[in-house]
């Protein structure tokens, strides 16, 4: 691949993108005296329209999204966006509507943040539903939040937060920011939570056992009524990590399994890509005796009015600036609406049906840890590759040779050496052979001549990085030099 030079150095003296006409009025410069301006950039490239449209079009060609290939990145859901939703967001009325706005030119956009509330309750099976957390990660702190000010408010505020071995990294995290001592739950040779494991380090100081559900191998927790019964047994909440819930819609609901509180991705499991780090959006519901404790404001609808109500005492407050992310949430009901029931059931069909397809083409290929049949997303390991010297690094760099992206690399951390593989529901049979032969050829490369994928990738436009020396020597604080 022919290196793409910087616009610097494309510049000619002298060349520009287009000319304006001469002034007919007099020239002021002094009214730009106050108006911020890019001093230390030095000589501002020159160069034609042409060049410009070229540069940036190239450098359009490097990038991978979902409209070109498949991403199999097991716990992100990176599934394709319909293109109506983008259309039906892009609508003046919700693009043009500002949120200082008054409620009386705004009732069709608090309809919208209604009706999705409503729609996901019946989804999960939860009493109510705040929209204003903007990711997974902040609504699992939310979550863990009204967990604490309810028990706070019981005068019960606990001290520990249960967490399986197999979670993911911001449960946690979660627990932590919110003041609890993390205690880890062991998996069993199943991969799912260790029911006897649990009773053993369960009492009356566990505020919380958060579980995904199915969990991060893609196992579903069979024990779920267990486990929610030994946990409300010592006046403990569940919180189920939603993140996987792309396996579970029109199926069974979480709400039904004993689940106190869950998040959702609404830029996952409800079609939005999130690459690139946003926009997201994480909605949080909860049952009935939680619900007082919910951010302000909530949306209520009196006599056909939709207003917000402030006036909760016993509220954690607001926890985002707004509502949450307006236009991933009507994405998201658009992608509701345009399913129905019967839809939103099929996609969790085929997405089962997708990822152990994957599985069954890899399996003997690929190990396999766990052979407890999975749902939505597969967990492999290079345990057979790595007699060869191959990593799952060198598997993941090779695949971009092979004009394919990675999937997620060494996580759960509970399989050593993990390729996490979620091919979503909207992955054709024609797309999950290419990327199963692509998955059987490195095997076969890794066998006979294991050196190419120790130098992959070969064609991307940026080679092989020596990561090891990156994370030794991290690069904090960025400075413009200047000569």
């Amino acid at each position: 691949m022919i290196r793409e030079p910087l616009i610097f150095e494309i510049t000619d003296p002298g060349k520009k993108a287009f000319s304006m006409p001469e002034l007919d009025v007099p020239e002021r410069k002094d009214l730009l005296k106050d108006i911020p301006s890019r001093e230390e950039i030095k000589d501002f490239p020159q160069v034609s329209e042409i060049e410009i449209v070229r540069h940036f079009t190239r450098l359009s060609k490097t990038n991978y999204c979902i409209d070109e290939g498949f991403y199999p990145l097991g716990s992100c859901t990176m599934k394709y966006n319909p293109k109506v939703n983008e259309k039906v967001a892009a609508l003046d009325g919700f693009t043009s509507s500002h949120p200082y706005a008054a409620l009386d030119v705004n009732q069709g956009n608090l309809e919208v943040l209604k009706t999705t509330e409503k729609l996901l309750q019946q989804i999960t099976g939860m009493d109510a539903f705040t929209l204003q957390p903007s990711a997974g990660a902040q609504g699992e702190l939310v979550g863990m939040m009204l967990i604490r000010a309810c028990l706070e408010d019981r005068g019960d505020p606990r001290k520990i937060v249960l967490i399986p071995d197999s979670a993911h990294g911001t449960n946690p995290s979660s627990a932590h920011t919110c003041g609890y001592q993390v205690q880890e739950v062991k998996s069993n040779e199943s991969g799912t939570i260790d029911v006897d494991d649990l009773a053993k380090v369960i009492s009356e100081d566990v505020a919380a056992v958060m579980i995904t559900n199915p969990n991060t191998l893609g196992i579903f927790e069979n024990d779920i009524n267990k486990i929610t019964e030994i946990v409300h047994a010592k006046g403990g909440f569940v919180y189920m990590d939603g993140a996987n819930m792309n396996a579970l819609l029109g199926i069974c609901r979480p709400g039904d399994m004993g689940a106190d509180v869950i998040h959702l991705n609404l830029h996952k499991t409800f079609s939005t890509p999130h690459g690139g780090g946003g926009p997201g959006s994480g909605p949080v519901g909860v049952k009935k005796n939680l619900e007082p404790f919910l951010p302000v404001p909530l949306i209520e609808q009196n006599e056909g009015i939709y207003s917000f109500n402030y006036e909760r005492p016993k509220s954690i407050g607001r926890v985002r600036a707004f509502y949450g992310n307006f236009l991933v949430i009507v994405k998201a009901l658009a992608y509701i609406l345009s399913l129905g029931a019967e839809g939103l059931k099929e996609v969790s069909e085929i997405a089962v049906l997708n990822a152990n397809y994957i599985r069954k083409k890899l399996e003997g290929i690929y190990h396999l840890k766990y052979s407890t049949p999975a749902l939505h997303e597969c967990v492999f390991s290079d345990k057979f590759q790595k007699k060869y010297g191959v990593q799952n690094l060198d598997i993941a760099k090779r695949l971009i040779d092979l004009d394919m992206h990675p999937p997620t690399m060494s996580f759960p951390l509970i399989v050593h050496g993990a390729l996490m593989i979620e091919p979503t529901e909207t992955e054709s049979k024609r797309d999950l052979d290419l990327f199963t032969d692509a998955m059987q050829q490195i095997a076969e490369e890794a066998r006979e001549d294991p050196e190419i994928l120790k130098l992959a990738p070969h064609k991307s436009y940026v080679r092989r990085l020596d990561e090891t020396f990156a994370a030794r020597n991290p690069i904090l604080r960025w400075q413009l030099t200047q000569e």
